[in-house]
């Protein structure tokens, strides 16, 4: 009889345990390394997502899901964010190939001045034809000085500084994470810092950040890091130094006192942190050769400054000074064409090349006259090949940078690319991390996640927790590499097999799906 009882309460829970609800999950990633974002070690863990929210973490061996994914040996982190992007072609681009390969998940653009306007506009726009990633969005000084004042090389009138701090309030209200100035760049480079300080009040108020493409990134090096630290004090604002580097033969090694100065600015009580891309050429364009109050008033300006012999010298002398002191490196095939629309046989070749292809000996002088005939061309974008390695690396390991690619959208076969466009993200994980050792894989990774999304004031995404976004990047710590290069830029990362955007599979098995993922991101 006790037998008989016994069996039947068996019987009845297992009955019980069938018709229990079991966990179900639309995505299970079982057995990888999760690195949450913080800079802790790794994990072995499994974590399923549902609506696309991090669900749960931890043993998820009973749950059922539609797609189980195997991680095992791999490292699965928090999506990266880029918090420098130039996302200009993204109307065209939306479903953001070059920078989701990458892994990237949300991308910060706006940067160095320059972005849309109007703003609510534009990010109803993309909202309307969809993103492959999650975008966001800062208000550019040049674009709103542009709009007040052209390209005028003066300080604004009380009624246009006005204006200006109403355009960037307006955008602050519609969405902006901040403002961004691009000071080595028209028309920034003809504000004065009061200006600056007055129109950063408007954003602090608003809780937002401070980036700046520095005044001066090679000789002026210095007295312009001093400079962003006084908008942070003075504007009670929190500032990132975007694309921190050291131009120049003349400043290769200073990299040391600015992290000096970072750091005490830090002891001080104000905020100031770094972003870096993890290559020694920069990108931009050729105009920076080019002394700011020689383009003062736009192109047509400029055409008559330099008909005007007096006036010409000057403008080459003061294009020598930076071809020998600053982007030039010192040397003309350190300055490589990228995007040439009226001669595209010069893309990926030199300044040197292109003085030899017109018989011209390749001195400064003549690289000097090259540049002039370059911007009445139209103008065009370079790498500059001026930076030293020793700096990059030193400026990584500081605690305060943050990994972001200052790369464009972009699809094979368009132009003669920086390889950051394609590779940031990995050449960091694979070169430097894998390789070189100068990072941890955790530290490296806590960089491109957490980092990041604290500087935004992003709550619900660059870590991996539960009740988080489920913005994901699942790759072979193993294997993972740029492919890019300075030769042959238009190639694609290897070693990232999934990449997963609000819960949908981005990158599948290292396909990419083509999917419109992402969501236009405001500040609230």
């Amino acid at each position: 009889m006790k037998l008989i009882l016994h069996f039947k309460f068996l019987l009845v829970v297992l009955i019980l345990y069938s018709c229990a609800p079991q966990e179900r999950y639309s995505v299970i990633i079982k057995n990888g390394t999760l690195y949450d974002g913080s800079g802790n070690d790794g994990i072995i863990a499994d974590l399923g997502i549902k609506d696309g929210i991090i669900a749960k973490i931890g043993n998820l061996e009973a749950a059922k899901a539609l797609r189980v994914i195997d991680a095992t040996g791999m490292a699965v982190s928090p999506g990266f964010i880029d918090l420098h992007a130039h996302l200009d072609p993204i109307l065209e681009l939306n479903h953001c190939e070059s920078h989701i390969r990458q892994g990237v998940t949300t991308a910060l653009g706006g940067p160095d001045g320059s972005s849309p306007w109007p703003f609510a506009a534009y990010l109803d726009t993309l909202n309307q034809i969809g993103v492959g990633m999650n975008v966001a969005y800062l208000v550019g000084h040049n674009t709103i000085r542009k709009n007040s004042m052209k390209l005028e090389n003066r300080a604004p009138t009380e009624t246009e500084l006005t204006k200006m701090k109403g355009q960037i309030r307006r955008a602050m209200e519609e969405g902006a994470y901040g403002i961004s100035t691009g000071l080595k760049y028209l028309p920034g480079a003809f504000s004065k810092v009061d200006e600056v300080i007055e129109l950063s009040k408007v954003a602090s108020s608003e809780g937002g950040i401070y980036t700046s493409h520095l005044r001066e990134e090679g000789l002026g090096l210095f007295d312009a890091v001093a400079e962003a630290i006084q908008i942070a004090n003075k504007a009670d604002i929190p500032v990132v130094l975007t694309h921190h580097k050291v131009m120049g033969q003349p400043m290769w090694g200073k990299s040391t006192r600015t992290l000096a100065m970072v750091d005490s600015a830090n002891s001080a009580g104000l905020d100031i942190k770094m972003d870096q891309y993890p290559y020694d050429a920069s990108y931009t364009s050729i105009s920076i050769l080019i002394p700011s109050w020689a383009r003062a008033g736009g192109n047509d300006a400029f055409k008559q400054r330099v008909a005007n012999p007096k006036l010409r010298d000057s403008i080459k002398n003061g294009i020598i000074f930076n071809l020998l002191n600053d982007r030039g490196g010192n040397d003309l095939k350190r300055v490589q064409f990228a995007k040439v629309s009226w001669m595209k046989e010069l893309e990926g070749k030199t300044l040197k090349y292109w003085c030899g292809l017109k018989g011209l000996d390749p001195t400064m002088e003549n690289g000097s006259e090259l540049v002039i005939e370059a911007q009445l061309k139209g103008g065009a974008s370079c790498v500059f090949h001026a930076m030293d390695e020793q700096d990059v690396m030193r400026i990584m390991k500081h605690p305060k940078t943050m990994i972001a690619s200052d790369g464009r959208l972009v699809i094979p076969g368009r132009g003669h690319p920086h390889p950051r466009w394609y590779g940031t993200f990995p050449r960091v994980l694979g070169h430097y991390v894998r390789e070189k050792k100068v990072l941890s894989l955790s530290d490296a990774i806590h960089k491109m996640t957490q980092l990041p999304a604290e500087t935004m004031g992003l709550k619900d995404r660059g870590i991996l927790k539960e009740e988080m976004k489920a913005d994901i990047v699942i790759f072979n710590p193993e294997t993972i590499i740029d492919k890019a290069t300075f030769e042959a830029p238009h190639q694609y990362p290897e070693g990232i097999q999934f990449v997963i955007i609000n819960g949908q599979l981005a990158v599948d098995n290292e396909k990419f799906q083509n999917l419109l993922a992402g969501e236009v991101l405001r500040k609230k």
